[in-house]
């Protein structure tokens, strides 16, 4: 089942959140990712979903031989214009992250910035079966989400963003029931307003870890976006597991 319709993600997104994913960050996630990951030039790396590139196209220039997915048009054209203005080639691949038709191929899969958990128990468990499958032996896979202790902490609270006049607002709440985060979003922008719905499963470091052994994955670890052990001031946890 999923959680997450598709005007989620987008144009609107990109509109609103384009000042926050910005070169600086952009360029420190993807130092964190290589030396977390371990890469080295010539590395076979998915970066699944890649959304509009800004992970997969520095891999890229740094050496990495990178494969990108992703199920939005708009995102894979403009990760294709900034490849090409960066001078690097990508691979990508437009398709539904779920259906994954490599197997033993990659050294690395990158799941970056919450990307994980909008689908139920069963289909995240699949899904994480199914990139253990396209990753070579020793292969690792890079998954970062919020650090669902911290965000226990502020469980219950809004986010505003603001652009040009124009508005994004999301309401959270925490459903301990299912353990997802539930989120009310509405956008105001050129004088309308719509409002969408959306989920997402939470996990702990534990439970993440003990999922991934269960499907398999040898060694489990994680780090905070610092590249520092994870520890209950780590905002978001990017969790390593080795096949």
């Amino acid at each position: 089942m999923d959680y997450v319709p598709p005007d989620v993600f987008g144009e609107d997104y990109l509109y609103f959140y384009e000042d926050v994913l910005d070169d600086e960050l952009s360029n420190a996630q993807a130092e964190l990712l290589w030396a977390t990951l371990r890469l080295v030039h010539g590395a076979e790396v998915l970066d699944v979903p890649c959304g509009h590139g800004r992970i997969a196209n520095r891999l890229a220039a740094r050496g990495a031989r990178v494969t990108g997915l992703d199920a939005d048009a708009s995102f894979l054209a403009r990760a294709r214009n900034d490849a090409v203005a960066r001078g690097v080639e990508v691979d990508y691949v437009q398709g539904d992250m779920r259906d994954l038709q490599w197997v033993e191929r990659f050294d690395a899969v990158v799941n970056w910035f919450t990307s994980f958990g909008y689908f139920d128990d069963e289909g995240n468990r699949a899904w994480l079966k199914t990139v253990r499958r396209t990753l070579k032996s020793g292969g690792r896979l890079a998954i970062d989400v919020h650090s669902r202790d911290v965000f226990m902490r502020n469980r219950g609270h809004a986010a505003v963003f603001e652009r040009d006049g124009d508005l994004v607002v999301d309401r959270h709440r925490f459903n301990v029931e299912s353990g997802r985060e539930e989120t009310e979003r509405w956008i105001v922008r050129d004088g309308r307003v719509r409002k969408t719905e959306y989920s997402v499963r939470f996990y702990t470091f534990t439970e993440l870890r003990d999922l991934l052994r269960d499907v398999g994955f040898a060694a489990v670890r994680a780090v905070g976006h610092d590249g520092e052990p994870l520890t209950l001031e780590s905002r978001r946890m990017v969790v390593v597991a080795t096949r």
